[in-house]
């Protein structure tokens, strides 16, 4: 068994690296592992992943991520150089940029540096993360991640020599599945700008044929806030702050049918945002101007052990991200059986969605081809081409994928006959699929890797 360190730049913080640190931690510890869980700063509000942990917790400073000062610099060196000489030979997985570049050199020898990415290349590429994995990464015993696209992009575009990918881990397993039934569609995460709300409640209001209310002049205009985006990229954690703009999705106005039943709207069909953010409010509003507030529904922060219940009363999870790595909400639902529809923005997506297979990619920002997919799993054939506007109808070009890498071509956007049908026939593909993200079977993938590299 090795000795197995997790540095973060902050451990206990509620966010996507966070969890998925703890998660293997536990895992690994429970094999016999001896792991530490290393947190560079206090979190400001601790949250407690696992109950009982088997591996040991650390923090260095007792104060919030920020510029050091000398003596803070000092104080961490000598807390870091008494925690890791205790340690037994084996490996330091550093988990984001930051912590790699400031921890790189400060490990001694006996502790093999393993560098994490959590983000995906194209958010690399927009960041300062991308001269910073090129400058240190390579150094590194080995640099992890999240899919194999992402891999092989970084080695190719990047030139690192030392890629290697490990997909997060899913945290438990469900025993049963969604019947698929419920007309409710589901959005996962924290109401922040990144992961584009606004565009989902669009797609859904477009479906349910009230898309010209919808259909404004600009595209969500955002500004970026600075920040370590690759420290909390997965999902229920925005991967960078965005300082709200016009958040209205701009499309040239269609013809889109209104198929609302007489006595509801859209024939029942719900979009249900769990989450908590910034952006709520301007959320809501948007829903009202779109025509759908009485069907957006703000559920607020559920805990995780109650999100069951939720993926078990959806029918079609929609993620509607600027940019994602490994959005574990895809996977989580999956497990469930329900099938997803997506922006294509990164491989750690099409790692999840296979178009046309297990979910519905579109192409990234096409809030047009998103309602047009959403339409096609919510409503017959007939109906799907109405709810969808101009886009359902035909006048967008052939579906995403037919003919490209991006997908099997399969995914026809004029709707199903029987959609509920279809509906279980992707949530069963991806639940399949998403078997390789199951605890165990991440856990065998870091033991392989730590295998390799002690070879």
């Amino acid at each position: 068994m090795s000795t197995v360190l997790f540095a973060c730049l902050d451990a206990d913080t509620l966010g996507g690296i966070q969890r998925v640190t703890h998660t293997v931690a536990q895992g690994l510890a429970e094999r016999g592992h001896d792991v530490h869980v290393v947190g560079l700063h206090r979190a400001e509000h601790p949250f407690r992943y696992v109950e009982r942990p088997r591996y040991r917790r650390h923090v260095v400073h007792r104060t919030p991520p920020g510029r050091l000062s000398r003596t803070a610099a000092r104080h961490e060196r000598r807390r870091l150089a008494e925690l890791t000489g205790r340690l037994a030979p084996g490996f330091a997985v550093l988990s984001s940029p930051s912590v790699v570049a400031r921890l790189r050199s400060q490990l001694p020898r006996h502790l093999l540096p393993i560098g994490q990415y959590h983000g995906s290349y194209q958010h690399a590429c927009g960041s300062w993360h991308l001269r910073s994995v090129r400058g240190h990464y390579g150094r590194l015993e080995r640099a992890v991640f999240v899919s194999d696209d992402d891999a092989w992009l970084f080695s190719e575009h990047a030139l690192l020599p030392n890629t290697w990918s490990i997909p997060n881990p899913l945290p438990a397993w469900p025993a049963g599945t969604a019947d698929l039934t419920a007309r409710r569609v589901l959005g996962v995460g924290r109401l922040e700008g990144v992961k584009r709300f606004d565009r989902l409640i669009s797609a859904f209001a477009m479906a349910c044929g009230s898309g010209p209310a919808c259909r404004g002049p600009a595209d969500g205009v955002h500004g970026r806030t600075p920040g370590d985006g690759a420290d909390s990229p997965a999902p229920g954690n925005a991967v960078d702050g965005r300082t709200p703009g016009n958040a209205v999705d701009g499309r040239t106005p269609g013809n889109a049918v209104d198929i609302r039943a007489p006595g509801g709207g859209a024939d029942g069909w719900e979009l249900h945002l769990i989450g908590e953010g910034a952006e709520e409010e301007r959320l809501r509003a948007h829903a009202r101007a779109c025509g759908v507030a009485d069907r957006v529904v703000f559920r607020g922060a559920v805990p995780a052990a109650e999100m069951g219940r939720e993926y078990l009363g959806g029918s079609v999870l929609g993620l509607s991200s600027e940019h994602e790595g490994l959005p574990l909400v895809v996977a989580e639902a999956a497990s469930y059986g329900v099938p997803s529809v997506a922006f294509d923005v990164s491989g750690g997506v099409r790692s999840l969605v296979r178009d046309g297979e297990t979910g519905i990619l579109v192409p990234p920002a096409d809030v047009d081809a998103f309602a047009a997919a959403l339409a096609g799993l919510m409503f017959p054939a007939g109906a799907a081409a109405q709810a969808g506007g101009p886009v359902a109808a035909g006048t967008a070009g052939p579906p995403y994928g037919a003919g490209t890498a991006h997908g099997s071509g399969a995914a026809d956007r004029s709707g199903a006959a029987d959609p509920v049908g279809e509906r279980r026939r992707l949530g069963a593909a991806a639940r399949a699929h998403a078997e390789t993200f199951r605890l165990e079977r991440v856990l065998d993938r870091w033991e392989e890797l730590f295998d390799h590299v002690t070879r």
